[in-house]
């Protein structure tokens, strides 16, 4: 090992130390299945904004969205801006009805939120919802782990499926040790830690490219975009929109971060949370941003392979060793806030959903908390043995599987905090309408004369599908009711 591989493990190392110390520590809180599945609702303001956004900012935050911006140029930003202004949406719309309402029904998952509100007993919507949840969850965590592998393999020349066993390894302690409250504790300790790096990094290496002028010159030469509207033919301005509606949606179906809301200690808070979260957001993506644009003109000359890898890169030109293993150990932080949380929500779901409601109707508090730490284990293999395959990029599993999501809970959750009248038929139509669209949409997209992401038009089909089959089946809900 060179004195440079050792000062940049060490880095690592010490960083990881501290992360478990934190997990530890709060291990010794964990006493029921409520606290690791969502704190017991005991969350304060700056717990709760941090872990809302910083479990959602995976590494696509320094690998996927610089990458994109440092292939297409600046116009790529709309997916940060719909990103950032559909999660104030969500804030603003969504966090205060869902707190309260998960509580009136004694709720600790999105499904049995649904079963509550629509009085499904027949168990049909949980089976549908843990379903959707593991198959879309497990693509997202295997992006997760694409990325960790390449973060090793670069670093450290380990080989890819060695760094992939590797980011297993790393993640599955937090959320077994601890659950929601070591999860929140963690988010708020690396929310605050990769928001500085990710901030600092393209700041400290703008005035080397020639500053902001340096940047658009090199755009220009390289014929990339150098407007957040390039014109204003109707094919562009299409594609912003689908763009930003293609990312943004999704925050109004990501359990993993609706989950977050559930958690907050006072719903009068929620707005102060609010305020940290998307002034944090709004500095991370700016900053992801940059760092995209930086590296436009960073290697300028050539030199980055694999676009996603350009903050890694520039790291590793720019910083000395122990620094090195330092700042990217933020790339990591984002990567384990991100995994954990999906990690949590699928064996939440697989103990509430499955195992309590189909086969151990009696089981106590201990019990379940064991099934939620095994489920843990083999959700993270499953995501493990795609992440091997590498069948995609990490930016299109990561839409692949946002999209699933938001299109799968999106409209339902929408609707059942909004709108009478919802019947659980309708609900049925609308997560597998949703689910199943999302998934089957980049068969028909590849034939489409623009680019359309699965979400927009599995999130508006689903919400039709709600409304129609509703519609549809009011009587018989009537019917059930008056016989009753």
């Amino acid at each position: 090992m060179t004195a440079d591989i050792f000062l940049e493990a060490l880095a690592i190392l010490i960083y990881f130390g501290l992360l478990i110390s934190v997990a530890v520590v709060s291990y010794k809180k964990q006493r029921s299945d409520t606290d690791f599945i969502i704190g017991n609702r005991t969350m304060n303001f700056w717990m709760t904004a941090m872990a809302a956004h910083a479990s959602d900012m995976s590494n696509w935050l320094f690998m996927a969205y610089p990458g994109t911006i440092f292939i297409l140029g600046i116009h790529q930003a709309w997916a940060a801006i719909g990103l950032w202004v559909f999660f104030l949406l969500s804030w603003q719309f969504i966090a205060p009805k869902v707190r309260t309402a998960t509580e009136q029904y004694n709720s600790l998952t999105f499904s049995s939120f649904f079963e509550s509100r629509l009085s499904d007993l027949s168990g049909v919507i949980r089976v549908f919802t843990a379903v959707m949840l593991f198959v879309f969850y497990t693509i997202y965590m295997s992006a997760a782990l694409v990325g960790m592998g390449f973060v090793l393999n670069t670093l450290f020349g380990i080989p890819y499926n060695i760094s992939v066993i590797i980011g297993i390894l790393i993640v599955i302690p937090y959320v077994f040790v601890g659950g929601y409250l070591t999860l929140a504790w963690i988010d708020l300790f690396q929310g605050i830690f990769l928001l500085i790096v990710i901030v600092f990094v393209p700041l400290y290496l703008l005035p080397l490219v020639g500053g902001f002028s340096g940047i658009w010159e090199t755009l220009s030469n390289q014929g990339l975009s150098t407007s957040l509207i390039p014109n204003f033919q109707f094919k562009t301005i299409a594609e912003i929109i689908l763009l930003t509606a293609g990312w943004g949606l999704g925050y109004f179906g990501a359990p993993h971060i609706i989950t977050k809301f559930m958690g907050i200690k006072n719903i009068s808070e929620i707005g102060k949370s609010k305020l940290v979260g998307m002034t944090w957001m709004f500095f991370a993506l700016a900053g992801a941003t940059l760092v995209g644009l930086v590296g436009v003109s960073f290697f300028k000359s050539g030199g980055l392979t694999i676009a996603p890898e350009v903050f890694i890169e520039m790291v590793k030109q720019s910083f000395p060793p122990f620094a090195i293993g330092f700042i990217l150990c933020a790339v990591f932080a984002a990567t384990i806030n991100a995994m954990s949380s999906m990690v949590l929500v699928v064996s939440s779901s697989l103990t509430e959903d499955i195992y309590k409601k189909l086969f151990r109707k009696d089981a106590g508090p201990k019990e379940l908390l064991l099934v939620s730490r095994m489920s843990v284990i083999v959700v993270a293999l499953i995501a493990f043995t795609i992440a091997i395959a590498q069948i995609s990029t990490i930016y299109e599993l990561v839409l692949y599987a946002w999209s699933g999501l938001g299109a799968s809970f999106g409209p339902l959750l929408l609707l059942c905090l909004y709108m009478r009248g919802i019947t659980k038929y309708g609900a049925w139509a609308g997560i597998l309408t949703g689910g199943i669209l999302s998934a089957i949409w980049p068969l028909f997209n590849r034939h489409l004369p623009i680019d359309i992401p699965p979400l927009p038009p599995a999130f508006l089909l689903s919400i039709l599908s709600i409304w129609i089959i509703s519609k549809m089946t009011a009587h018989k809900i009537d019917e059930t009711n008056s016989t009753s």
